[in-house]
């Protein structure tokens, strides 16, 4: 006879299990045996300690795994026979009943996946960016080298925009001093604004030697909460100022990135071939994005509790392992699931949208796109045949291409049937840096 499944809610199901009791205590005789062949306990040999005294020590043990054993293999014949996609994992409780005395009853209250009413594709409204990677964008790059690998050297005039001081300051507020306050040898450039804009302020113009007064008013939202919202009085001096010199773009430069011959040329067209892969990077990431965002005003579907809390749960362990690596204590790691769930109802709702749409269509990723992507990906590489064995050696590692792949299978799908408009853009705007 089938279970009688109730409905509780749009996706909430709830349905009781009987479990006969001489079911129940027949597999936790036959375990209990089984475990006092092998158990050890002092005073006897293996093999050789009384069932009573295994059943003592391990009986409520063996009790608890046959109950969830049975429990499970109940609830997996239901929701087979009844055809069920549980969300997440079924709240089961043990129900009481006085006529019954042979059986153990107990509830399972659960979700199942949504009905999703997928999205017209042919509302959704694409802006695909046409963009072409151009000689002052390589120019551009060459000089971001060049910084990349700039010196210094002393200079005895005052500094300005791009040099580089070393410097020791002195902070007190109301005379007081406070932690951070203050520092020896400490190394700025000036023009990169790391330090608040009072404190940049007065470093520019001091000569090597130079010593300086001023003011400084923490903003009121500072990290600092001991200082947030209080001016401080600093003391700075200069103990070396110094320039910065770029290298030049010449065959030594080149060299330094590679190219054995030092061919500046060489070097240009390796450096436009890797700009060209993020061009096409990053405009597959806006029209993503564009997609995803389309699919979910353009669809409808109620997000399972249960998958939401999960992926809360996982969000929040995330953040705290990784304020945990920046050096924050354990309390002050610990984050809430709650402060993510409205992002874990966004990421499951588009899993759930993308998936549907994965399967109605059949657009699962292939083992030749997944390829393909890889061998692209590793040509920026010296050796890239090495860079593609080294990501099929793990499935994990492999695992972020077949993604890939598969974003570019819907991306692809919807783009068939969206209204899609080009729309020409710098690459600096692309990648969201100014135009020189």
């Amino acid at each position: 006879m089938s279970t009688q499944i109730e409905q509780l809610s749009t996706l909430e199901r709830r349905f009781t299990m009987s479990i006969p009791i001489a079911a129940i205590e027949s597999e936790i005789e036959t375990r209990i045996k089984r475990l006092a062949r092998t158990v050890k306990m002092s005073g006897f040999r293996p093999g050789k300690v009384p069932v009573k005294m295994v059943a003592s020590s391990y009986g409520p043990q063996v009790r608890s795994e046959v109950l969830s054993d049975q429990v499970n293999k109940s609830f997996g014949a239901v929701v087979d026979e009844s055809q069920l996609r549980v969300a997440g994992y079924p709240q089961i409780e043990p129900k009481f009943d006085e006529t019954d005395t042979a059986n153990f009853l107990f509830t399972a209250t659960f979700e199942v996946f949504p009905d999703i009413k997928s999205a017209d594709l042919s509302v959704i409204s694409i802006d695909r960016p046409v963009v072409e990677v151009t000689d002052e964008d390589v120019a551009r790059t060459l000089e971001t080298l060049r910084k990349q690998r700039v010196r210094y050297e002393a200079k005895d005039t005052a500094s300005e925009d791009g040099d580089r001081l070393i410097v020791d300051f002195d902070g007190k507020i109301e005379g007081v001093a406070f932690d951070g306050g203050a520092a020896k040898d400490f190394t700025m450039v000036l023009g990169e604004r790391r330090m608040l804009p009072e404190f940049e302020a007065a470093a520019h113009g001091l000569k090597k030697g130079e010593s300086k007064s001023f003011d400084l008013s923490f903003p009121a939202d500072y990290f600092g909460k001991d200082v947030a919202g209080k001016t401080a009085t600093f003391l700075i001096t200069a103990k070396d100022v110094a320039m910065p010199v770029l290298p030049p773009v010449d065959a030594e430069f080149a060299k330094a990135f590679g190219v054995s011959g030092g061919s500046i040329d060489a070097l240009k067209t390796e450096v436009r071939g890797n700009l060209e892969l993020e061009r096409k990077r990053r405009v597959f990431q806006s029209m993503r994005d564009q997609v995803f965002k389309g699919l979910r005003a353009h669809s409808t579907l109620e997000v399972p509790k249960a998958l939401i809390a999960a992926e809360a749960q996982r969000m929040a362990q995330t953040a705290t392992e990784e304020m945990k690596s920046r050096g924050a204590t354990a309390e002050a790691a610990q984050m809430s699931p709650s402060t993510f769930e409205p992002a874990a109802t966004e990421r499951v709702a588009m899993g759930l949208i993308v998936g549907e749409l994965v399967r109605a269509n059949n657009l699962q990723a292939t083992p030749e796109q997944v390829r393909a992507l890889l061998n692209e990906q590793a040509q920026s590489y010296e050796k890239p045949e090495q860079v593609v064995a080294w990501y099929y050696q793990d499935q994990r590692r492999l695992s972020e291409f077949e993604a890939v792949s598969l974003e570019q299978n819907v991306v692809d799908h919807v783009l068939k049937a969206a209204v899609v408009t080009d729309k020409s853009q710098p690459f600096a705007e692309l990648i969201g840096q100014p135009a020189a």
